[in-house]
């Protein structure tokens, strides 16, 4: 039996009124997706467990079977893992992005999603200017990069990991002054980050970016903190060896710390841009080895970020037809699988930011009796009589045959 999973990250939204009231999956074309559903059964899933902040990666632990109020530590340390780093007792990862700023605002989260090489190199030379044995900062993809605090103790770590840092997406457009980390030990974040400003500006980077009218990479943004996770393998927990494909470092830090094989797959950008293709085929290649993959796609989730509505639309479309569409023509006429779409959580456009509504979900394959409904959206969701109050009760019902 093979077992497909497949996240469009952030593809749940709210009505929106240039839409005529539709929401962005109403309003796009999902034929795959609806095929999924019409085949099998449509499902409505609460990923963010309550209390808890509606962040992709408390939500995609939810999704693979994991509950975040038992394992979830912050994002850090997720991203640590998958660029190999190994997080002491007394070490704390935070993410660390390079953004945009004005005088006293949040301008772009991403720098106008810098490039890799662009950040690399703001991200070295804040390294060799700022760090020292106990702050070390590690470029990653794009803007999404690391920094890793080594404390005097794991009590201390513990306290760092308490500080509230707000994400830089969710304050677009706020002010700085009011958003920066509170709590004991943030005077040190903080004072990284103003001091950024200055050295990042005046890199030659910057210069080039400014001449050409981009937006430039002009601070760091350190936030998504924690520590050392301690979780299960998926083989122990589900008795099955798999892979994950995503051009997002948390995701595959996942993966690692599972024991799932991150693969990658050449032109997966995590923007607009992605290779939609290529992981569809790269997740089908998976499967002649092992029996289960985890492909995401973060593209929708940047379209709500930015507000863009026709982005979305069109990154939703890739989506289904591209992932979903060539993954379902493969296996369709297949008797050994089941396929579970969904996106991890809402990220409506109207709020620019995620939220911590239940999302659909559709499922489809051997023993999943179909129901009556026939399309992939929020409403149809909501009217389902397969109702999940828990994530992690996804991955059983994808393997167990609930």
């Amino acid at each position: 039996m093979k077992y497909i999973l497949l996240v469009g990250d952030g593809m749940a939204d709210r009505p929106i009124e240039e839409l005529n009231g539709k929401t962005v999956l109403e309003a796009a074309n999902t034929q795959y997706m609806d095929q999924v559903v019409s085949k099998g059964r449509i499902g409505l899933v609460k990923t963010i467990p309550t209390g808890m902040i509606p962040a992709s990666d408390v939500a995609n632990l939810s999704i693979i079977g994991y509950d975040p109020n038992i394992y979830y530590t912050g994002r850090g340390p997720l991203e640590a893992a998958n660029m190999g780093i190994e997080l002491g007792d007394d070490e704390v990862a935070f993410r660390c992005n390079t953004v945009t700023v004005g005088d006293d605002e949040m301008v772009d989260y991403s720098a106008g999603h810098i490039s890799t090489k662009e950040s690399s190199i703001l991200i070295d030379l804040f390294n060799k200017k700022a760090g020292k044995p106990s702050i070390r900062f590690y470029a990653g993809v794009s803007y999404r990069n690391l920094m890793i605090l080594k404390c005097s103790s794991k009590e201390e770590a513990q306290a760092f990991n308490k500080i509230k840092c707000m994400a830089p997406h969710d304050i677009m457009g706020k002010r700085i002054s009011k958003n920066l980390p509170k709590g004991k030990g943030s005077e040190l974040l903080i004072d990284l980050m103003n001091r950024s400003r200055t050295l990042l500006l005046s890199a030659d980077v910057n210069k080039v970016r400014i001449d050409l009218g981009e937006n430039p990479a002009n601070m760091i943004w350190l936030w998504g903190q924690g520590v050392r996770p301690s979780m299960p393998s998926f083989k122990e927990v589900f008795g099955l060896e798999g892979s994950v494909i995503s051009a997002v470092d948390l995701v595959n830090g996942m993966g690692v710390l599972l024991g799932l094989e991150p693969v990658k797959v050449p032109g997966a950008t995590g923007y607009y841009d992605t290779n939609y293709k290529g992981k569809a085929e790269y997740a089908l290649k998976a499967l002649e080895k092992n029996d289960f993959v985890f492909v995401h796609v973060e593209a929708p989730d940047e379209a709500g970020h930015n507000g863009d509505v026709m982005e979305k639309i069109k990154a939703i479309e890739n989506f289904d037809r591209l992932v979903v569409g060539t993954i379902y023509n493969y296996l369709k006429n297949r008797h050994d699988f089941r396929m579970m779409v969904l996106p991890d959580h809402a990220t409506p456009i109207s709020v620019r930011s995620h939220t911590d509504e239940p999302v659909p979900f559709a499922i489809c394959g051997e023993g999943v009796a179909p129901d009556e409904t026939h399309v992939f959206t929020e409403k149809a969701a909501r009217a389902s009589s397969l109702i999940l109050k828990k994530g992690s009760e996804l991955m059983g019902l994808l393997v167990n045959k609930k």
